[in-house]
Parts: structure tokens; C-alpha cells; sequence
């Protein structure tokens, strides 16, 4: 009897079928190379910067609330995870594994002793 492991911190199962679904019935699956893809993921991400650029810290708090840029910031949200979850499918990624790996990661460079309440990186603690 095997023993199930921790619960998944990423599980993206559903939305990857349905990227790949989009993509195939329009035949899109040939655009969908890897660089391909990080451009569009690049692109997007700049997109989602462009809403907050020129706000102030308070007012980027509330972008997902104000009428003129709820939706944009939702679609670029939106934009951006679809991208991230093809180019992970795309380049066969788990990304509940990758997630995991660099958590444990960042827990052993970024000491809770160390870091917490500072905005440092690694090498500066």
C-alpha cells in the first residue's frame, strides 16, 4: 500500500488541458515552442508592469478593485499564467515540483533568523 505524499501546492491539470485543447483545435501547437513562448510570457509580464507603472505603493494595492483597470489586470493575470502553464507543458516541467524544489530552496538561503523584515538578498544577509 503506498502512502500518499504531501497535498499539491501546484495542480494545474485542468488548465493544461484546456491550453492544449485551444491550441490544438486551432492548430497553434506549432507556434508553441519554447522561445516562442518565454517571449509571449515576457511580453505579458511587461503588459502587467505597464498597469502598474507610475502608481503609487497604496494605489497599486487597489488596481484589481477600480473599474478602469480591474478587468486589464485580471487579463494580464490571466495572460501570464496561461503562458507560464504552456511553457511549462511545453518543456515537460512539473511545476508542483519545481514550486517545491525552490521553496526549499529559498528556506535554506533566506534564514528566517536572517531575513525576516529584510528586504536583502542572499548574499547581503
Amino acid at each position: 500500500m503506498s502512502e500518499a505524499g504531501p497535498p499539491r501546492l501546484v495542480d494545474v491539470t485542468g488548465l493544461r488541458e484546456a491550453i492544449d485543447n485551444f491550441a490544438r483545435e486551432r492548430d497553434w501547437a506549432q507556434f508553441h515552442s519554447p522561445k516562442n513562448l518565454a517571449m509571449a510570457l515576457a511580453g505579458e509580464v511587461g503588459e502587467l508592469v505597464e498597469i502598474f507603472q507610475w502608481l503609487s505603493e497604496d494605489a497599486s494595492y487597489a488596481v484589481a478593485r477600480e473599474a478602469a483597470s480591474a478587468r486589464p489586470v485580471r487579463d494580464e493575470l490571466a495572460d501570464v499564467l496561461i503562458y507560464l502553464v504552456r511553457l511549462a507543458d511545453r518543456l515537460d516541467v512539473d511545476l508542483d515540483e519545481a514550486v517545491r524544489t525552490k521553496l526549499r530552496v529559498n528556506a535554506e538561503r533566506y534564514p528566517v533568523d536572517k531575513a525576516r523584515g529584510v528586504a536583502l538578498r542572499a548574499s547581503e544577509l
